[in-house]
């Protein structure tokens, strides 16, 4: 019961977290357009949490080391992921960033059968078959898989194959503490987005002024505590209890409240289409937990 419990828990805290991130380009694209160009937005966007989080990293500096191979590995991909995952969101629209991004829960779902052995199950495929309708609908029926050709969409697509890899060895390695997880994945994902900064990405890439980090701070803070710290800690609370694939599928709701805000803050389309869209992603978000809802009762 209390696994069960669990699971359902963790199914919610995932599903909120994405609902949270799908607004996350707002301010990555306000800091683009605040002269924190390129990656070095996305650097910023890493480098807060773990200037945020230090005490927690004096705290359990031991415990960090102590973790070895099997936390850093899980850490280390999951922290490149959503790195080339940010830097989508700055180079392609918005939509083709998380379509691309959200093909994760087909990669999940069969490394998790193939690695670790898990069954899929009727509700699984219901779920999968929500989520990528829901998308499809988005996207206007038209989407081509076609390889990648804009730097944008190449970083997107390898951000979602990549997390596959992390959620898959976070499950593997019986992973338990999300709090070491989540302090090593913002650890590497800043060391990662200042490697991309030096980077040729099509456009010029300076560092920004002091002058121009000073200024973000007063609404970075409160955007780092509130909108990236909880969620992240979230869903990777959630990768140590959840499979994979379910994973993936949870996190799409992202891509309800990032068709909503990019519709109303950078003009993409927004109507009955994406409308019914958003529905059968946010049905897939849910149907799981719904399913289950008797377990919640304790």
């Amino acid at each position: 019961m209390f696994r069960s419990n669990n699971q359902n828990l963790a199914m919610m805290a995932v599903v909120c977290s994405g609902v949270v991130w799908g607004i996350l380009w707002i301010p990555l694209r306000a800091l683009h357009h605040a002269d924190i160009n390129g990656m070095w937005a996305v650097a910023v966007f890493y480098a807060l949490p773990v200037i945020v989080l230090t005490p927690f990293y004096i705290l359990r500096w031991r415990r960090i080391l102590q973790g070895g191979m099997a936390l850093q590995m899980p850490s280390l991909l999951a922290g490149l992921a959503l790195v080339l995952y940010a830097g989508a969101l700055l180079h392609t629209q918005v939509i083709n960033a998380m379509l691309l991004y959200y093909l994760t829960p087909l990669w999940s779902t069969l490394l998790a059968k193939y690695i670790l052995g898990e069954s899929i199950y009727l509700n699984r495929f219901i779920t999968m078959i929500l989520a990528f309708a829901g998308m499809m609908v988005v996207l206007n029926l038209d989407i081509r898989f076609s390889s990648p050709e804009s730097i944008g969409d190449l970083m997107g697509f390898s951000s979602g194959i990549i997390w596959a890899f992390a959620a898959v060895y976070i499950k593997k390695g019986s992973i338990k503490n999300s709090v070491d997880v989540t302090l090593c994945y913002f650890l590497w994902g800043s060391i990662f987005a200042l490697i991309f900064t030096q980077i040729p990405l099509g456009e010029v890439q300076p560092p920004p002024s002091l002058a121009s980090l000073y200024d973000t701070l007063p609404w970075m803070i409160p955007v780092v505590v509130l909108l990236i710290i909880p969620p992240a800690l979230a869903v990777l609370w959630g990768a140590t209890i959840l499979s994979p694939g379910i994973l993936g599928i949870l996190f799409m709701t992202e891509i309800s409240t990032g068709a909503v805000s990019a519709a109303i803050w950078s003009n993409e389309p927004f109507g009955i289409r994406e409308l019914l869209g958003i529905t059968l992603i946010s049905l897939a978000g849910l149907w799981e937990p719904l399913c289950n809802w008797k377990s919640l009762k304790i």
